[in-house]
């Protein structure tokens, strides 16, 4: 068997310029299998790990996607806002440990505004835990100080000391901006890879003082100087949800019924991993597509090396003649055609682990910088061993066609051993 290998690879040296496109060809469909098979779960992971240790979300009632895609991932609207009263009888919970309140509704430039307080630096975490990092500058303490995300002061070209404009709503225009209330660039985070990056922070208080004079999205009414307001004291009327860390996380389904049956106001309590769980089932049709294209890519691939072999075989008939006079018998034709099949297969998926790791390499910190999402260069996982082995195996099968065929002509061409 060795002897048949080692004689397949000189067949293939002999035929250089075919059997390097026929591998190319298996390369790229192996790279595009296992690329879309490591974007896919890094991905999920990724977005599984948006936000980290916070054991319940509450909002105003709805759906517990809803209350995770505003809350989180900063998409969509609120149904309605929690009054601060019940934000301070949930904080005040013997369950719970620390509670970052948020206020959204504006914007700046296209990122959403987020109004909390400095407990959303000490307490918020993501991916496995990870504390939010300032890159430069601080945390914000008088009341139009600002933090951005890292996105935000890098796509807009921020520095600390710079002042923004705020806008009323998520529509960035002239007349609705807060244009005689600039912030203050204070902080500037780390990336995370997460919503984190593309958001403005402010305190709470800096929310109400903004919209004194504004009623129903308007402004109505006289708007105070920037000075009069620093020396007033606010204290938010609502807020659009919280996070909430517990003393221990056995009592989170107790405090979870507890704030979805709370009788002041209605409000929904959510877990964040069953419900990003949800979320990603909704998305698993466009998963399983994408895993179905990528697996059509591999059969064009192996169909391509078929087509090779078996255009070849025609111009090799002077070479199996050669072999059989040489003492080979049909069952060795046989066996070196699916012998070629199997190298070029196994140099494919070699060659198509390369270019994978090389693709990824130098998309890993556009991918970082562009869409947040951090691509790991690891090692291939016990699944995509599985998928690999199964091209392996597809790749040796569809061997057995020229194989058998050359097996055939073999005999039929009568070329036997003449004493």
């Amino acid at each position: 068997m060795t002897a048949i290998i080692r004689l397949a690879w000189q067949s293939l040296l002999n035929r250089k310029a075919t059997a390097v496109l026929t591998i190319l060809t298996v390369a790229i469909s192996v790279s595009l299998l296992l690329g879309v098979e490591k974007i896919r779960t890094q991905a999920k992971a990724s977005f599984a790990n948006t936000i980290s240790g916070t054991d319940l979300i509450v909002g105003a009632r709805s759906g517990q996607v809803n209350l995770l895609l505003y809350s989180v991932f900063r998409i969509g609207n609120a149904t309605n806002n929690i009054d601060w009263q019940s934000y301070q009888n949930i904080r005040q919970h013997p369950t719970v440990d620390w509670a970052i309140p948020i206020s959204l509704g504006d914007s700046h430039r296209g990122y959403r505004v987020i109004g909390t307080t400095p407990d959303y630096f000490r307490y918020y975490r993501y991916g496995q835990k990870q504390s939010l990092v300032l890159a430069q500058g601080r945390a914000f303490e008088t009341l139009f100080d600002t933090v951005l995300g890292s996105e935000v002061a890098k796509k807009l070209n921020y520095q600390i000391g710079d002042e923004i404009i705020i806008a009323h709503g998520i529509s960035d225009k002239a007349f609705n901006r807060h244009d005689n209330l600039p912030f203050k660039v204070v902080g500037i985070l780390a990336p995370t890879g997460t919503p984190v990056d593309r958001s403005v922070h402010v305190s709470l208080p800096a929310i109400e003082a903004i919209h004194v004079g504004w009623e129903s999205g308007a402004r109505l009414g006289h708007t105070p100087t920037a000075e009069s307001l620093s020396q007033a004291q606010f204290e938010p009327k609502q807020i659009t949800a919280l996070f909430l860390g517990l003393k221990s996380r056995i009592q989170a389904f107790s405090l979870q019924r507890t704030i979805n049956s709370y009788p002041s106001e209605p409000l929904s309590a959510i877990m964040p991993g069953i419900a990003l769980h949800e979320l990603w089932g909704m998305m698993s049709i466009a998963e399983q597509a994408l895993l179905a294209v990528s697996g059509f890519v591999v059969i064009a691939g192996l169909m391509g090396m078929l087509t090779s072999l078996l255009t070849s075989l025609n111009e090799r008939r002077r070479e199996m003649a050669i072999l059989r006079a040489m003492g080979a018998r049909p069952v060795h034709i046989f066996f070196l055609l699916i012998s070629e099949a199997t190298v070029i297969t196994a140099a494919g998926i070699l060659s198509g682990i390369g270019l994978l790791y090389l693709a990824m390499a130098i998309a890993q910190p556009i991918l970082q910088t562009q869409f947040g999402m951090v691509l790991s260069l690891s090692a291939p996982t016990a699944y995509e061993y599985f998928l690999l082995g199964m091209v392996q195996i597809a790749g040796m099968l569809a061997g057995f066609i020229p194989a058998l065929q050359a097996f055939r002509h073999s005999l039929s061409d009568g070329m036997t051993i003449k004493v």
